[in-house]
């Protein structure tokens, strides 16, 4: 049996490659994020951005300016000495008596000599002017060998040497040079015509070599780069300074006021020196003082106030038992008063017991304004508490000739909810769908999903504008005033429903449409504290969420 063995250090290297690729992946949306939320490092990157391309601009132009300015000198200077050769050269043509062939060769050798001792080049060519008859003379065309490589005297500056015959005109090209080891260098090629009398017209061609000037401004654009850079990393430094300098103190102030936000009004800024920021820092230190002090204030009145309405309906509760227990014998006695008095005692009867409703609710209004309010949480069937609360609704509804369906296509599962406050909610719903249903038919549905359960509530009655139903879930606010109530509500059941639902963590939303009812929608989660997402019931379409109808704590 063979075992095969892997080394764990190619385990590992095996793991860097997939690692590193990774990384590099997240570096843009690392990079996308520091940017948008970080004012420092997105200053910090503008400012070299800026000065990269300042510095870039300027090394450019000061790198282009500086070589032509060391070309043009450099070219001045080979003209001049171009000039020099081919002048000492001409003089000893000119001098010349005789081309028989001793005294040509002697009168060649004197010429190149007089161009070497004019002339800083080594580089020299003598030609015969093309057309020109060889056989005419016996002076043979001479060159150096870097001169006879193909291409380095050009056809072209050739034919404009040969053009300029008779003159003393110089022209010149740049060309590459062999260094001699496989490489080139830059230099210039410089043609002048010259005229040999009894031999004819023949052209001085003298290359000068540039690496010397190359070199020069190779080590400036070398200085220039590494000024350039050290100067980018200079800026960034200061900038990064400066800006921390001003932005530390914009961040406590952003910390600051987070905290302040999230309810600890003692924070402050510190107070350092006497600039802008140390202005700003007692600015905001003053704003902070007087917005604790304001809400200091407002809670304490919100105690007060939630404390009195708690203390009258207590208060309330003795002499209102009393009242309810002798009007409850009128009311039981009235068909033995004159029909006025028992009239009375009907009358009674009817706002104790609304005053009795209206005091609980006031109750629980101030518990859900102390924040005492809790839940008593059980496994419940929404459908059959919703069965149960029609069942108590019916005589009411068959008073006002109102049919009440129900559906529930899903939500017989058992959810963990409060069943009295929910039974309060279906009862408030179905009590304001009788109420404004003008006797047409409610339907009632119940559906739900894997992490929701909705019922929704859907007359067609008068329905109610846009803005109404805004306001709808408003304390004692009702649609029309002057409209007579079959309930004798308290105006308080709404609210008192969205404070039921909020404490499930659920959503209850409204859609109304004057002339087409209204719909109210009860959304819950199905697991206790979960995030509700979306409501397994729609509603109608083309309606429009109502903005705060709904509160998800």
């Amino acid at each position: 049996m063979t075992t095969t063995r892997t080394s764990p250090q190619l385990v590992r290297r095996s793991h860097i490659g997939p690692f590193l690729a990774r990384e590099w992946r997240a570096w843009p949306r690392q990079l996308s994020v520091a940017w948008r939320s970080s004012l420092q490092f997105r200053t910090i990157i503008i400012t070299i951005t800026l000065t990269t391309v300042a510095l870039l601009g300027a090394g450019i132009y000061t790198s282009v300016s500086i070589g032509n300015d060391l070309f043009q000198s450099r070219l001045s200077q080979v003209l001049l000495d171009s000039n020099r050769a081919a002048t000492a050269a001409q003089s000893i043509f000119d001098a010349a008596d005789s081309t028989n062939e001793s005294s040509a060769s002697t009168l060649l050798d004197s010429a190149q000599t007089s161009i070497r001792a004019s002339s800083s080049s080594r580089l020299i060519a003598i030609y015969a002017a093309p057309g020109q008859d060889q056989s005419a003379t016996t002076f043979l065309p001479f060159a150096s060998p870097a001169l006879t490589v193909d291409g380095v005297i050009s056809s072209e500056l050739r034919r404009e040497v040969t053009d300029g015959a008779g003159t003393q005109t110089q022209y010149w090209q740049s060309v590459a040079l062999d260094n001699g080891s496989g490489g080139t260098e830059p230099g210039i090629i410089v043609g002048t015509p010259l005229t040999i009398p009894g031999a004819g017209q023949y052209q001085l061609y003298l290359g000068y070599n540039l690496a010397d000037s190359d070199q020069t401004l190779r080590f400036v654009q070398q200085t220039l780069w590494i000024a350039g850079l050290l100067l980018t990393l200079l800026i960034a430094l200061v900038a990064w300074v400066i800006v921390r300098l001003v932005i530390d103190p914009i961040r406590v102030a952003a910390e600051t006021s987070e905290k302040l936000a999230a309810g600890q009004l003692e924070v402050r800024i510190p107070e350092k020196g006497e600039d802008i920021i140390a202005t700003l820092a007692r600015s905001f230190n003053g704003m902070a003082d007087s917005m604790q002090g304001q809400i200091t204030q407002l809670a304490e009145l919100s105690q007060l106030q939630q404390r009195f309405v708690s203390d009258v309906s207590h208060e309330l509760r003795t002499p209102l038992t009393t009242i309810r227990l002798a009007g409850d014998v009128l009311f039981d006695h009235r068909e033995s008063f004159e029909p006025a008095i028992g009239r009375t005692a009907e009358l009674l009867h009817t706002q104790t017991v609304r005053f009795e409703s209206l005091l609980n609710d006031l109750l629980e209004i101030s518990r859900f304004d102390a924040g005492s309010a809790d839940l008593n949480i059980e496994p419940t069937s929404l459908v059959h508490l919703t069965e149960d609360t029609i069942e108590q609704m019916r005589p009411l509804a068959e008073s006002t000739g109102t049919l009440i369906r129900l559906e529930t296509p899903g939500g017989y599962v058992d959810v963990d909810l409060d069943a009295r406050r929910i039974r309060r909610i279906i009862g408030n719903l179905l009590g304001n769908a009788i109420e404004h249903g003008e006797g047409r038919p409610i339907d009632v549905s119940i559906d739900s999903t894997v992490s929701a359960i909705a019922l929704a509530v859907r007359d067609h009655g008068i329905g109610m504008t846009a803005a109404d139903a805004e306001r709808v879930f408003e304390r004692f606010w009702r649609a029309d005033p002057s409209r007579k109530r079959t309930i004798g509500g308290t105006g308080l059941g709404l609210a008192i429903s969205l404070e039921d639902a909020a404490l499930h963590h659920g959503w209850l939303e409204v859609w109304s449409q004057s002339g087409e009812g209204s719909m109210f929608r009860l959304t819950l989660p199905r697991v206790r504290g979960q995030r509700l997402e979306s409501s397994p019931i729609p509603m109608p379409s083309g309606h429009t969420d109502v903005e705060g109808s709904h509160r998800d704590v």
